[in-house]
């Protein structure tokens, strides 16, 4: 089983933000070398949860520290984008990635980050998928032509060409079952949050689906996250990750607060999340058993962590990682998928 990395970048410790940024790069260095598959980037907006809401310039700079490791957004929040820019931003990228490139598509979650750029929530889903078939058009033709409700093409040369054909993978992030319908039939790689149960569900009917479409070709990855925290102690492990965990909660929820509000579906601290399966921390040998269990449970077929969440300093992060990478990384990478 492949593994990978999902970062929201959000504010850690209080370090200044250039400080930060060459932490994660340094960060995405150690991932290349111990053979992660991917990393994948959040974007939010006027919150503390996301200090990349830019992930291509991230991005971009994370093609030149790194060697190997796929490196995508999840996702691009499509309604904020013009799909002329977006066609050209992606090929880019697909270049000076030599191919590494994962293209992640959404619309926002998030309806107050919508609101901040002047779009009302109820909109978004039409504009995303305008804006998606826009870019798929771009990426897929020498020339664009498109007439619809919000954006007109009229024969624009496309110059740039996307490295891998016809364009990069697509990513999605999987909340419900429409989704899963929606990324199998046109063979989308997916990344869900859920809890085991729920995650397995949408994965049953994604492979439905599939088969239906696809028959017996080759499945698509089907995702799960988890935060993850490592130590020489389950204790000292417990010591970092439960602040840690309540400062990223504190960042996710930020705007919904703001606003008078707060999503019931997230584990409200690290006791709740690791209960419910969502994160995990230990020894090696803990950690690597909570997370077979997850993979046995949810039916995923790659597995996803959090390593640099919260308070978490550069410091504990890396050495949340090497110790990952040297106890739990050979065994999980053997299960068969």
């Amino acid at each position: 089983m492949e593994l990978g990395v999902f970062d929201h970048q959000d504010r850690s410790d209080g370090a200044p933000l250039a400080e930060h940024y060459e932490g994660r790069l340094a960060l995405l260095e150690t991932y290349d070398a111990a053979g992660f598959s991917a990393y994948h980037l959040a974007e939010h907006h006027a919150t503390p949860l996301g200090l990349a809401p830019v992930p291509g310039i991230f991005l971009a700079a994370a093609t030149q520290r790194t060697r190997r490791i796929r490196l995508g957004p999840c996702v691009y929040c499509l309604p904020l984008y013009h799909p002329l820019r977006l066609i050209e931003e992606v090929c880019m990228l697909d270049h000076l990635s030599r191919g590494r490139f994962d293209f992640g598509v959404g619309r926002g979650i998030v309806p107050y980050e919508m609101a901040y750029f002047d779009l009302h929530h109820l909109e978004t889903e039409e504009i995303y998928r305008e804006t998606l078939e826009v870019v798929l058009q771009g990426l897929t033709s020498e020339v664009l032509d498109h007439r619809g409700p919000r954006y007109t093409f009229r024969k624009v040369p496309m110059v740039l060409r996307p490295f891998q054909r016809p364009h990069p993978p697509l990513w999605y992030g999987l909340g419900h079952a429409a989704g899963a319908e929606w990324a199998a039939a046109n063979a989308v790689h997916v990344l869900s949050n859920h809890p085991a149960d729920g995650a397995r569900e949408l994965f049953a009917r994604y492979r439905e689906v599939w088969a239906q479409k696809h028959g017996a070709g080759a499945l698509p990855r089907l995702g799960i996250t988890r935060h993850v925290v490592v130590a020489e102690s389950d204790a000292a492990a417990e010591a970092w990750a439960r602040p840690a965990y309540a400062v990223w909660f504190a960042s996710l929820t930020r705007l919904w607060r703001d606003f008078g509000a707060m999503p019931i579906r997230f584990a409200r601290d690290f006791d709740e999340a690791r209960q419910r399966g969502l994160a995990v921390a230990g020894t090696p040998a803990r950690v690597r058993e909570r997370l077979e269990a997850e993979v046995a449970a949810s039916g995923c077929t790659y597995l996803v962590c959090r390593f640099a969440f919260g308070d978490l300093t550069g410091a504990r992060a890396a050495s949340s990682v090497r110790l990952f990478v040297d106890g739990v990384m050979p065994h999980l990478a053997a299960i068969r998928t």
